[in-house]
């Protein structure tokens, strides 16, 4: 497995996500799963990103007893905090006052099992709160060390340096794909001038670009049937870019899932490709992209297959997309 750095932290090219492993996308295989970040790991995966609202902490304890006999320095856990969820599973906004910070991070030790986690993140910006408030709860706890780095998740430019005022950012996540490349404006451009590296979830837009979606894809409980892109008109608009794509893949000799994913990884030796693959084929055909080396040309006929302001709708519900303070 090839190596990237974000900040000052050495990982694996690509890291697995693990959101959908929890009901997010309707029912998960426990075995399967739990098999999956096995399989990741043995094949050189060392970066692992979850949140304490994936599944209201079932997430992180499925992680837990995947990982129950792991030595802990192979891995780097990365953990997203904040997110409120009432029991009927519906979305209440964002907590990221210190103290929640805080208590939010003693839950999630005790769930996965572990004395420190790699990376912690707020999920998002909590409009209530400073940013800076946020990140000093955080450097406590890497001062206390139950945390090694800080991370900061879909925010934008002026809130990266704002953060970065008060402590060393080790990596923004952010969604990037050939479908969403608002990054691009100047997110990017400032993580790089700030040394921040960038963990790219969202690289097969849910799955919508992987080659695998089709019109009768989805079912109960699956979150993306909900989406815009995934919607009426807007989804039979986006498939057609992704044949489009596929065209592109088979002259390449390669899947349509790897071209995406080794378009993201093009980008830079900063940038971490977050895969959420939920089984084993899946998670073998994502690696697949890993050595995948594209041309200029190659790069650019890929582009030209999913022009971004050809895409089809918002990237998240109305509601969502609200809370997204780098869409601003």
């Amino acid at each position: 497995m090839n190596t990237k750095t974000l900040g000052t932290l050495t990982t694996s090219a690509i890291g697995l996500g693990c959101m959908g492993m929890s009901p997010a996308y309707g029912d998960a295989d426990r075995d399967e799963s739990i098999a999956t970040v096995h399989a990741a790991l043995e094949a050189g995966i060392t970066l692992l990103d979850t949140g304490d609202f994936y599944g209201a902490g079932h997430n992180e304890l499925l992680l837990a007893e995947a990982l129950h006999d792991v030595p802990r320095d192979t891995y780097q856990l990365s953990v997203k905090f904040g997110g409120q969820v009432s029991p009927d599973g519906a979305f209440l906004g964002f907590d990221g006052r210190p103290v929640a910070v805080k208590a939010s991070a003693a839950y999630s030790l005790r769930r996965l099992g572990t004395e420190y986690i790699d990376i912690y993140r707020p999920a998002r910006l909590d409009p209530t709160v400073d940013i800076e408030e946020t990140v000093g709860a955080i450097g406590d706890l890497v001062d206390a060390g139950y945390v090694r780095r800080i991370g900061l998740s879909e925010v934008g430019a002026e809130t990266i340096k704002r953060a970065a005022s008060v402590r060393p950012i080790t990596d923004l996540q952010i969604e990037y794909s050939l479908a969403s490349r608002g990054i691009e404006r100047d997110i990017l451009d400032t993580c790089r001038d700030l040394g921040i590296g960038v963990t790219a979830y969202g690289v097969l837009s849910r799955g919508l670009i992987s080659g695998h979606w089709t019109k009768s894809s989805g079912g109960q409980g699956d979150s993306r049937t909900a989406s815009p892109r995934f919607s009426g008109e807007n989804l039979d608009r986006n498939l057609a870019l992704v044949e489009t794509l596929r065209g592109v893949a088979e002259e390449l000799g390669i899947t349509v899932a790897q071209a995406a994913i080794a378009w993201v990884a093009s980008r830079g030796d900063d940038i971490v490709p977050l895969v959420g693959a939920r089984t084993r084929a899946r998670l073998v055909e994502s690696l697949g992209a890993v050595d995948v080396v594209l041309t200029d040309r190659q790069l650019a006929a890929i582009e030209a297959a999913i022009p971004a302001d050809q895409v089809a709708g918002e990237r998240y519900p109305t509601a969502h997309m609200a809370a997204l303070d780098s869409e601003r």
